[in-house]
């Protein structure tokens, strides 16, 4: 090849270097220039989140950012809707973050009652611990424990917007007795002091411990917990009331689920309801001579049959014992303590 042949192919490959050269300093520059227009982006998301948590608390964003609902994906392995399409809540079927930051702008206080009579008192303080570290955090709860000894019950640290409120009550010779008390008491309570004090009111009993998170997800109008034992038992081995004679009476094929008399709750009104009806129908049962085979559970049991819970919760939250295991079972809330019925109650 002729010199100027090779000058002019070494000037051709000079132009291509620089052209090619050119073209990746614009895509460096481009690529620079959206990284940073990324990171401003960032940063000034980061500074409006910091901004909003100061003013509003994080949880309550109305630009919270979670993970998309799905209709398609879910839990297959239990059912989370009843026939009358009140949600049952298992794990896996809300979003505590996302749930929290609903709740959290209505400025709720939940009432809790439990009763401590008898050597129950002992169970006290591990309940109140318990719920101090799970139950409804970073809500307002009220605390309302009645008991025949309120000199045995434990100081228990509660923390910010929490309180406890200690109730004597009359002692009774039969563990039966107590039971039936309690729709009365709730009764009583609802009525004289909570209508401006509480949004929402649980019942539950002493005898239990939280384990895990139990909030705002189990809130609605009338609430519900599936039992334990019998969750997935046909409805002719529930141990519903089988006389026609009681109040609570329920024939073999009738009932949907069968619930835990150890805990309820909902709204004021629906819970007031629940209440005046189950302790007319313990008066009416007594009248007769009749005492229902489960006492209170068994009256509760009658009344959610005819007055169908809005929102049931799953065996988690009212599970059987800490060391037994079931596959539908992911967590374990909240669960009764094992201890010696025969030592514990006042008679068989």
């Amino acid at each position: 090849m002729s010199i100027p042949g090779i000058m002019l192919l070494r000037q051709n490959f000079l132009i291509i270097l620089v052209f090619f050269g050119m073209v990746l300093s614009g895509l460096l520059y481009l690529n620079n220039n959206q990284n940073s227009c990324n990171q401003q982006k960032i940063e000034r998301v980061v500074i409006e989140l910091k901004w909003r948590q100061k003013t509003f608390g994080l949880r309550s964003l109305p630009g919270l950012l979670y993970n998309q609902p799905s209709v398609l994906v879910g839990r297959t392995d239990v059912a989370s809707v009843t026939p009358w399409s009140a949600p049952i809540i298992w794990e896996g079927t809300f979003d505590p973050i996302l749930i929290d930051s609903i709740y959290k702008q209505q400025n709720l206080t939940i009432a809790t009652t439990v009763f401590a009579l008898g050597k129950y008192t002992r169970f006290v303080k591990d309940f109140l611990e318990s719920a101090e570290q799970h139950y409804f955090v970073g809500f307002r709860v009220h605390y309302y424990l009645f008991t025949d000894q309120p000199e045995s019950v434990p100081e228990v640290k509660m923390g910010e917007n929490r309180s406890l409120t200690v109730r004597k009550v009359q002692s009774f010779k039969r563990w039966q007795d107590i039971s039936m008390s309690r729709m009365e008491q709730l009764e009583k309570l609802i009525e004289n002091e909570l209508a401006s004090e509480a949004d929402y009111i649980f019942c539950l009993d002493i005898d239990t411990k939280f384990y895990g998170r139990w909030g705002v997800e189990s809130l609605g109008r009338l609430v519900g917990v599936i039992h334990p034992w019998l969750f997935d038992a046909p409805r002719d081995r529930f141990t519903y009331e089988r006389r026609p004679e009681s109040q609570a009476y329920i024939p073999a094929d009738e009932g949907d689920y069968y619930y835990a008399g150890a805990a309820f709750g909902g709204s004021l009104e629906d819970v007031h309801h629940l209440t005046k009806t189950c302790r007319e129908k313990l008066h009416i049962d007594a009248a007769n001579s009749i005492e229902a085979v489960w006492q209170e559970e068994s009256h509760l049991n009658k009344y959610f049959l005819l007055n169908k819970p809005s929102k049931l919760l799953s065996p988690e939250y009212m599970w059987r014992d800490i060391n037994e295991s079931a596959a539908q079972i992911k967590v374990i809330r909240f669960s009764n303590v094992a201890k010696n019925y025969a030592e514990v109650r006042p008679n068989p």
